[in-house]
């Protein structure tokens, strides 16, 4: 079939940074993509300039999907989409409108960074390192990964990818997720446990849960002053899921505990930010996700499921609509 498409996000930066030349090559060629990025402001001034493009890419920095701006793409069919979340534009959407987004490869390094903080906080890496600085007789050593227990909170892309990756090691690894069912946690080999559980039972907990408003200050202090002694907490989901202020008061009364925060809320935290200060507190800033040379595995696997798109082939990352309340 005939097909024009375009790209169309505010951030043409991103674009490019998501879709290597080669895929931009391959759609232009493919796709009849036109070299242009679209941003939303000149969709706005456009006449009937687009009417025959049936798909779009994006990226992170897609535009506000409006009625008026969905009326100068009559002919849209899908949009492909290099992010993870596409809560933000989806319900502006008609329903025959088909979206594919690349969360699955945006997933890969935050579960290569969640893998990372375990398995050196297995090893005791991050206290270690500050007890040597220190000059402290006997530095801190952990356990190790064999045998490491580790809790993962939600098990969506993300948590998938970090089991995957711990098998080699032989963490002990356990899941929080109230939408996974007995069946499919028995097919997958995979123990459900207590969000009580998670915290009480592991050396480890990392939060990768969405945010919805169930999950909202989920994390109280009264699950993180349950953690075992030298437990390690790990956040690469939203700050919002996490009682900030508790989260604060328990780890300056448990300097045993270690929180790694890749996110927090506000992002950044604040500059006068107790998280800031503690010892036992590890800030970044949001780089878990995909970064630099990491996001061309998106534009990568919407080059792939075009292809099966053209061709009528069933797509393997279509979003479900009706599964979109809880999705991150």
């Amino acid at each position: 079939m005939e097909i024009e498409s375009i790209f169309l996000c505010d951030d043409p930066t991103v674009v490019r940074n998501a879709y290597a030349p080669e895929v931009e090559s391959a759609l232009a060629a493919e796709a009849g993509l036109r070299p242009c990025v679209v941003t939303g402001a000149m969709l706005d001034q456009a006449g009937r300039t687009f009417d025959d493009v049936s798909a779009v890419f994006t990226a992170w920095g897609v535009p506000r999907l409006t009625a008026a701006r969905l009326d100068k793409l009559p002919s849209l069919e899908i949009i492909f989409y290099a992010g993870g979340s596409v809560r933000h534009f989806i319900g502006d959407l008609p329903k025959n409108v088909r979206v594919v987004a690349a969360a699955e490869a945006n997933a890969k390094p935050v579960a290569e960074y969640v893998a990372s903080v375990v398995l050196l906080g297995g090893k005791g890496f991050f206290r270690n390192s500050s007890d040597m600085r220190a000059n402290a007789r006997e530095p801190f050593r952990g356990p190790g990964g064999n045998g490491l227990r580790v809790a993962l909170l939600g098990f969506g892309h993300v948590a998938r990818h970090v089991r995957g990756l711990l098998a080699m090691s032989d963490a002990v690894v356990s899941v929080y997720d109230p939408y996974l069912d007995e069946e499919e946690a028995a097919r997958l080999g995979v123990r459900k446990v207590s969000l009580e559980e998670a915290f009480s039972s592991n050396d480890v907990v990392s939060d990768n849960l969405p945010l919805l408003p169930e999950t909202e200050g989920l994390i109280s202090s009264r699950l993180l002053e349950t953690m075992p002694r030298n437990g390690l907490f790990i956040n690469t989901s939203r700050g919002a899921t996490v009682d900030e202020r508790g989260l604060i008061s328990v780890l300056e009364k448990r300097r045993d505990i270690l929180a790694v925060l890749d996110v927090s809320c506000p992002e950044p935290a604040a500059a006068d930010s107790p998280l800031r200060r503690l010892p036992n507190v590890i800030l970044t800033g949001h780089i878990a996700g995909s970064l630099g040379n990491e996001m061309r595995r998106m534009g990568d696997l919407l080059l792939e499921e075009f292809r099966r798109w053209k061709n009528s082939v069933p797509l393997r990352h279509e979003v479900d609509r009706g599964r979109t309340g809880r999705m991150a």
